[in-house]
C-alpha cells in the first residue's frame, strides 16, 4: 500500500537511509550523506515523503519535489514530478519497489498537471541504471553537477545519470 509517511515513521525511515546508504556505497563505492531531520520532517509536513508499507511494515520510502533546477537546468521549467531517496527495507528487496512507484506516479503526476516523472542517481552503477529503464524510465544520458549550493553532499563533484518516464 503506497501512503504519505508520517512523523512517527521518522526513526524507521533514518535506519532505511543509513541501510540505503551503506548498501549503495558497497555497490558504488558512493554513499548518501546523513541527512537532515528538519528537511525530512518537512516533506512529510508537506506530504512530500511516501511509504509502500507490507504487512504493515515499512518495505520501501521515496520523497518528491516539483522543482529540481540544479540537476535538470532549463528543463526544470517542464511540469514534472522528481523522484528522490528510494531507499529500500532489504527484508522486502527484489519486490519491484521502483515499478511499483513508476505505476503510482503516472496518476499522481497526470493529477498534478505534470507532464513528466523524473529521477537522478549518482553515476557508476550501470545495473541500477538498466533497472529503472525496465521500470519504464527513459535514460536521457550523464549529467556533471555545477552548482551544488544547499544540495545533499552526494551531489557535490558528481556525475549524475538522469532519467524520464513521459505521462502524458
Amino acid at each position: 500500500m503506497i501512503t504519505n509517511t508520517t512523523l512517527q515513521d521518522i526513526h524507521e525511515i533514518f535506519e532505511l537511509y543509513k541501510i540505503a546508504s551503506d548498501f549503495k556505497k558497497k555497490v558504488s563505492g558512493i554513499q548518501w550523506p546523513e541527512f537532515d531531520r528538519d528537511m525530512i520532517e518537512t516533506e512529510i509536513n508537506e506530504r512530500r515523503h511516501w511509504k509502500i508499507t507490507v504487512d504493515g511494515q515499512i518495505a520501501c520510502v521515496w520523497s518528491i519535489t516539483f522543482s529540481d533546477i540544479q540537476v535538470w537546468d532549463e528543463r526544470n521549467s517542464d511540469p514534472s514530478v522528481y523522484i528522490h531517496r528510494i531507499a529500500t527495507n532489504p527484508s522486502f528487496r527484489g519486490q519491484k519497489f521502483v515499478e511499483q512507484i513508476a505505476g503510482w506516479a503516472r496518476p499522481f503526476a497526470l493529477e498534478n498537471n505534470k507532464r513528466y516523472v523524473r529521477m537522478d542517481t549518482t553515476a557508476g552503477n550501470q545495473r541500477l541504471t538498466d533497472y529503472y529503464v525496465q521500470c519504464g524510465f527513459s535514460h536521457l544520458g550523464s549529467k556533471k553537477m555545477t552548482d551544488t549550493t544547499g544540495l545533499p553532499a552526494h551531489y557535490h563533484h558528481a556525475t549524475m545519470e538522469l532519467f524520464q518516464l513521459e505521462v502524458l
